[in-house]
């Protein structure tokens, strides 16, 4: 499957008024490599935490509430990497009240495993899953 659809993530993509009333906004999620964490997060995160990590991407102004600050997991977490939580948020969503304009931050668990070889590659979806993991501690405020 060269592209997967996404809910609630418009990236580059114009914004429609649907998405300023927090309407399900779908759009094409491209495909990229799984060794390039920070191509994924560019690419799937950044739309909403922008490419710095901080919370003020493009479609950061038309949530309810901001994105959280990606820089910060280690400081708020009295120093120490959170990684389980960080890879289960990208597996299982973040309990996220109304910042998507839905409960939840979109889910990227089923959309990483579909992406290559349409989802049968468990292998694959793991190495996406840790080098986004690792892209994400790498860029915590020291």
């Amino acid at each position: 499957m060269k592209h997967v659809i996404l809910v609630a993530i418009a990236g580059s993509v114009l914004m429609a008024s649907a998405f300023a009333q927090q309407s399900t906004v779908k759009v094409q999620a491209g495909k990229t490599s799984p060794t390039d964490g920070k191509g994924m997060f560019t690419s799937y995160c950044a739309p909403c935490h922008a490419v710095d990590g901080k919370g003020n991407g493009p479609v950061a102004s038309q949530l309810v509430q901001k994105p959280a600050d990606l820089t910060m997991l280690t400081k708020n977490n009295g120093g120490k990497f959170p990684a389980t939580h960080v890879l289960a948020s990208i597996n299982f969503g973040a309990d996220v009240p109304a910042a998507h304009g839905v409960k939840d931050m979109p889910v990227w668990g089923p959309i990483l495993n579909a992406m290559d070889n349409q989802g049968t590659d468990q292998n694959l979806k793991a190495l996406r899953e840790k080098n986004l993991e690792a892209y994400i501690e790498s860029i915590q405020v020291k």
